[in-house]
């Protein structure tokens, strides 16, 4: 498939010392979803406002669809946003409140000069809210009268409106309730088959990455240390964090469920990184050499890339069942 995204080697550096991005590189082809996870912190929101060139890079380059946006100016990035939007997190503090739900499906349209007239933004904005299993007459109503499944309906098809090529997902149903989470999640399903839109598609939640994801990169401390199509990360993660991620995701069946690992400490700070592999301070089978030498990201498998000096040594999960466990709960919210 043809890239629609590539980014190399990028950073983002706060204050001159927060190394909150430090030194990324992946692609994203056509029609695929790449799900980026990890714990909070690890810089994962950041990557997708350098992405969206809401927040410049320190470094690195980012090409969208063979184009060098890294440095583009604010004037020029007015059609790239066309063909990348984004979904946010809270689907209430992403809407504006003064404004009813029509003009806000229809405001990108406005801004865009995609409507004409008041009469062809409203029968728009009607399509647009069938489209996302809203009724016709919500076109009226203000975000405060709907539910919050029903706002984040809103903020997808607000993203949809000009047919972009890219979306990025920002946890687009960590907000709401379990029993709304499906259906958003099959209105993203549906909508990019229909459309044939990208995702990048950020979460914590692994249980909702298995259902979306084409492809898993797991983030650490600014780094992406493992990097996998869906299957080949679900049936074996190649990194110590990537494993301790899963083992937290319940089980479907009793006799699959995971030992449980639990890491010690929480993550370093990003403005004193420790030297050799970021991850040997709380990594339960991390060797003289994790703390000297960084591992690269290296191929383990088919497209199954893993920046661990132990990759492919021998099983994750039984060198760390071996060892004896740690007393503090990786948090990944």
């Amino acid at each position: 498939m043809n890239k629609l995204l590539e980014v190399t080697d990028v950073r983002k550096i706060f204050g001159g010392s927060v190394r909150a991005v430090d030194g990324v590189s992946f692609s994203l082809a056509e029609r695929e979803t790449l799900a980026l996870v990890g714990e909070s912190g690890c810089g994962k929101s950041t990557v997708s406002r350098l992405i969206l060139r809401l927040t410049d890079p320190t470094e690195g380059t980012i090409r969208f669809e063979g184009r060098d946006i890294t440095h583009m100016s604010q004037g020029a990035l007015k059609d790239i946003r066309r063909e990348i939007q984004f979904v946010f997190q809270d689907p209430f503090s992403s809407l504006d409140p003064r404004m009813t739900a029509g003009e806000i499906v229809t405001e990108p349209l406005a801004i865009h000069g995609k409507v004409r007239n008041k009469a062809e933004r409203r029968s728009t904005a009607e399509q647009l809210l069938q489209a996302v299993g809203l009724s016709a007459k919500h076109v009226e109503s203000w975000p405060r009268q709907f539910s919050g499944g029903q706002r984040q309906r809103l903020g997808i098809i607000r993203a949809f409106a000009l047919g972009p090529r890219l979306i990025v997902a920002d946890e687009p149903v960590s907000a709401l309730d379990v029993s709304v989470r499906s259906q958003v999640i099959n209105i993203l399903q549906d909508m990019q088959e229909e459309k044939g839109t990208a995702y990048l598609f950020i979460s914590h939640d692994m249980a909702t990455v298995k259902h979306m994801a084409d492809r898993v990169a797991v983030m650490y401390l600014g780094k992406i240390v493992e990097l996998a199509p869906k299957a080949s990360f679900f049936a074996g993660p190649q990194h110590p964090y990537a494993e301790s991620l899963l083992s937290a995701v319940p089980a479907s069946h009793p006799n699959k469920r995971r030992k449980r690992i639990l890491l010690a400490g929480d993550p370093p700070s990003p403005i004193r990184i420790p030297g050799g592999c970021r991850f040997h301070t709380r990594c339960p089978i991390a060797q003289d050499i994790c703390k000297s030498q960084e591992p690269s990201l290296q191929l383990v498998g088919d497209n199954h890339l893993a920046a661990c000096h132990f990759a492919k040594a021998w099983p994750i999960a039984s060198r760390i069942g071996e060892l004896q466990p740690a007393t503090t709960t990786l948090a990944i919210s």
